[in-house]
């Protein structure tokens, strides 16, 4: 049991997903916060046990443990370790989470930012647009490094929460309100996100990543993500285009450059570039795609998209099609 106890806490910072892991300045103040308020709290709970201890130990002697009849000693132990320096701790406590901590993880003045993005939340998927330039993808945000980044977040049904953990804080995107959050990293790489307010059944399956790249990479995929879908090239994804702009996947779904402007899922203009799918439920594979046309309530039950009872061909050429759109 202990032993399992301390694996656990051993691989608590080893997730995509840990406040251990920063990659920002921002997201580092909170980790330094969280150390901090730990080994105060690891400290008062050692010296609750060291006293209970002693108490334990000299149970039955006259006076405080170790100080006998000496009651202005122990009145002043008493003063100073009860009430001085938890005070003095709280308020040092106080001063650097609630004043200076939130000072540096404010929203970011857009003037002082070099690009902004929307961040829409649903149920339970993400809708990413990039102002001005026409690129509208889904639960992948792609940001250059060292770069700040203003994220405006709002969301299209319940309050849904913004949470990128080695990145910055977390912030509410609540219905008829826009709240702001700062993307800053400071190396390229991966970075998960996630929901962190309950918003309904798939609450825990609507997670995001953030694609932190060079500004020469950034710059080349926003360029493809601004650009109308590739035109099918193969019999089998001709047909396929033709049975989805048939079918009601069109009246849900947006391909830029097609007659497909449907708005109740996801923009799947570029989708065969994103690395997931159902807000990183599944791996984006032609396999998991195919699973996720014929039956997406076996994948995320309570998810918008129902089963369209196409046969197993008719999916398949689907699929293709959609696994083109690079």
């Amino acid at each position: 049991m202990v032993w399992t106890v301390i694996s656990a806490v051993a691989l608590a910072g080893c997730s995509k997903q840990s406040i251990l892991s920063t990659h920002s300045p921002q997201a580092h103040n909170i980790m330094l916060l969280w150390w901090w308020m730990l080994g105060v709290a690891t400290i008062v709970f050692l010296g609750a046990v060291v006293m209970l201890v002693a108490a334990w130990l000299k149970r039955g002697v006259a006076g405080l443990p170790f100080l006998g009849e000496r009651e202005n000693l122990a009145e002043g132990l008493v003063l100073i370790f009860g009430i001085g320096i938890p005070l003095v701790v709280l308020v040092a406590l106080f001063g650097v989470s609630d004043v200076y901590l939130v000072g540096q993880t404010s929203p970011p003045n857009p003037k002082t930012t070099a690009m902004t993005i929307d961040v829409i939340g649903h149920q339970w998927w993400w809708e990413v647009h990039y102002p001005s330039t026409g690129a509208v993808t889904a639960n992948e945000i792609h940001i250059p490094v060292d770069t700040r980044v203003n994220v405006v977040a709002t969301t299209a049904d319940v309050i849904h929460s913004f949470w990128v953990p080695a990145l910055n804080r977390k912030i509410d995107m609540i219905p008829g309100r826009q709240n702001r959050i700062l993307l800053y990293a400071t190396k390229t790489g991966e970075y998960r996100g996630q929901c962190s307010q309950f918003c309904g059944v798939q609450h825990a399956h609507m997670a995001l990543e953030v694609f932190v790249q060079s500004p020469t990479a950034f710059q080349a995929w926003l360029r493809n993500m601004s650009s109308p879908a590739p035109a099918p090239i193969t019999p089998e994804e001709q047909a396929g285009k033709t049975l989805f702009m048939s079918s009601s996947c069109a009246s849900c779904h947006t391909i830029a450059g097609t007659p497909a402007e449907g708005t109740v899922g996801p923009n799947l203009t570029h989708v065969a570039g994103r690395t997931t799918l159902a807000a990183a439920t599944i791996p984006n594979t032609p396999a998991e795609m195919e699973a996720w046309i014929s039956n997406p309530q076996a994948i995320k039950p309570g998810d918008r998209m129902p089963d369209l009872g196409l046969p197993h061909s008719e999916v398949v050429e689907i699929t293709d099609y959609l696994e083109s759109l690079h």
